[in-house]
């Protein structure tokens, strides 16, 4: 893809590493391609990072016609700078343009662009462990229009952020509330997309939880109200009795990319991984009993976060000790290792940015 590049005449002052937060600052340039009926994607730039200009009525702004994606690029011990599997986030980030009526973007496109704006920006991609630059890819609605319809216009951007780890507690179990009041996706929503609505209508249930001590949610299905879904911005596994189970993405859950290479890890690693609906009654009754033996949330932001606690209705229970089981750890180690270059990726999963 030609991409026509304008530089910033004034570069930012970079944020020390130690202080990064999560999505805090922003680097000097971002990715712009605009889209017109009758004409496609067309006149992809890299520019200064800088305000849009946008018409009030713009669809977006009134009926919801948005999507993001999330993925990071890391930092290698030589100094390169590598991206984690950027095409399957081109490919689900069509499969929610098709759900939301959005002209799709060629996936080559798509990786293109995220290669040549990191390329540029690489020099705020940080070098201290647990840190990352992460990428924020979204399209939005731009035709000023006030009836309901999908738009004749968009604009495809691409915006970074060096970042520190996504939870304060780092690697440190986090205590998850289960939602049995409040649901996040039914079935034939957009619940397997990365709408942004999904994430508006999750915070009420974020604010209750943490309104009681908690870092996250559990979502329920939104039918019988029983079996577990999603945890927050993650996915959600639980090891009991050897066998590791997750919700089905089958329509009301992300297919996660961290998700799906966790599965093919411990498929490797010979442990049976099973995508079925798992009922919180029988969960906490396996907490219970002790066959509960891990549980821990997966995503690009957190990639492994462990969970310590569950409390459901008046109801907490502790999973292992409060402390990272080994498959949780193993996990953990083996994918960060491999997106930040410190294990050889026997997967192909990694794309170097040149």
């Amino acid at each position: 893809m030609d991409i026509r590049i304008t530089k910033a005449e004034t570069l930012k002052d970079k944020v020390d590493d130690a202080h990064l937060g999560f999505g805090q600052y922003y680097t000097d340039h971002m990715f712009i391609m605009p889209y017109d009926e009758g004409q496609g994607w067309h006149d992809a730039q890299i520019v200064p990072y800088a305000p849009f200009t946008l018409d009030p009525a713009a669809m977006v702004f009134h009926y919801a016609q948005e999507c993001f994606e999330g993925m990071k690029a890391y930092r290698t011990p030589k100094g390169g700078v590598q991206l984690f599997r950027p095409e399957r986030n081109a490919r689900r980030m069509n499969s929610t343009h098709r759900r939301l009526c959005i002209p799709e973007i060629p996936e080559e496109d798509f990786v293109d662009a995220v290669k040549q704006l990191v390329a540029l920006e690489r020099s705020w991609v940080p070098h201290s462990p647990d840190t990352s630059l992460y990428i924020r890819p979204t399209t939005i609605a731009t035709e000023p229009h006030l009836g309901v319809k999908p738009s004749n216009s968009y604009l495809f951007f691409i915006i970074c952020s060096p970042v520190g780890p996504y939870y304060a507690e780092g690697l440190d179990p986090i205590k998850i509330y289960v939602e049995d009041e409040l649901t996040r996706a039914a079935p034939g929503g957009t619940g397997f997309t990365k709408a942004g609505g999904n994430y508006a209508v999750s915070l009420a249930g974020q604010v209750k939880a943490q309104q009681l001590g908690y870092s996250q949610v559990l979502w329920l299905d939104a039918v019988h109200r029983k079996y577990v879904e999603e945890v927050g911005s993650m996915n959600c596994f639980f090891k009991v009795d050897g066998t590791i189970y997750t919700a089905p993405a089958g329509g009301t859950v992300l297919p996660g990319i961290t998700r799906a290479s966790c599965m093919e890890l411990l498929a490797d690693w010979g442990y049976p991984v099973k995508e079925e609906a798992l009922a919180i009654d029988s969960l906490m009754a396996a907490a219970d009993d002790g066959r509960l033996e891990e549980v821990f949330g997966t995503g690009t932001a957190a990639v492994i976060s462990p969970v310590g606690e569950l409390r459901y209705k008046d109801k907490s229970v502790i999973i292992h000790k409060g402390e990272i089981g080994e498959v949780t750890a193993r996990l953990y180690a083996t994918l960060t290792g491999i997106q930040w270059g410190t294990l050889p990726d026997e997967k192909g999963w990694i794309v170097p940015v040149d």
